[in-house]
């Protein structure tokens, strides 16, 4: 009995390298796929615009906010006890106004990720669905990525199957 035991787990460790043989792996390079789709070139240059417009924006009134607060400043010594309290309730309730705006647009649920949601997750789902028909296609038992994860130090070239999802997307390099 404990020949055959013996037995069986030499065969197991016996037949290990061949397993690991018999696994296929390949990597793509979904920031060089996304890079080479012109929706999601034309999608970043639209949020880029946005992002860039919003913060122009947020600029502005926070630089009225500084004004208002060196006006504030200057004219202190002659206001009233009153008339200086409601000016410093203006000036913290003008910049709330701000941080509230900056988060409408930059926080976690902010304008920004509605807009990512609604021009490039669309386009970052068609990818994966192509990665996906591939690696199911080609029998590959795992598919990685370069551009999302640094634990990949070195792959293949030949390995690389970054162009056959591009052209299963209708892509051409």
């Amino acid at each position: 009995m404990k020949k055959t035991i013996i037995l069986g787990i030499v065969a197991v460790f016996a037949m290990l390298p061949l397993a690991a043989q018999q696994q296929r792996f390949a990597f793509v390079d979904t920031e060089y796929i996304l890079n080479n789709i012109p929706a999601y070139r034309t999608a970043q240059q639209q949020l880029d615009r946005l992002s860039a417009e919003w913060q122009r924006e947020i600029e502005a009134q926070f630089a009225e906010v500084e004004r208002m607060y060196r006006n504030f400043q200057a004219e202190r010594v002659m206001l009233t006890d009153d008339m200086r309290q409601r000016r410093e309730e203006e000036i913290i309730n003008k910049e709330q106004s701000v941080r509230d705006l900056q988060m409408r647009y930059y926080g976690p649920e902010g304008e920004l990720v509605r807009r990512q949601q609604e021009l490039i997750r669309p386009i970052q789902d068609e990818v994966f669905r192509a990665i996906r028909e591939m690696a199911v296609e080609g029998r590959f038992d795992a598919v990685f990525d370069t551009a999302a994860d640094a634990s990949v130090l070195w792959a293949n070239p030949r390995a690389d199957r970054s162009d056959e999802v591009l052209e299963r997307l209708g892509h051409r390099r």
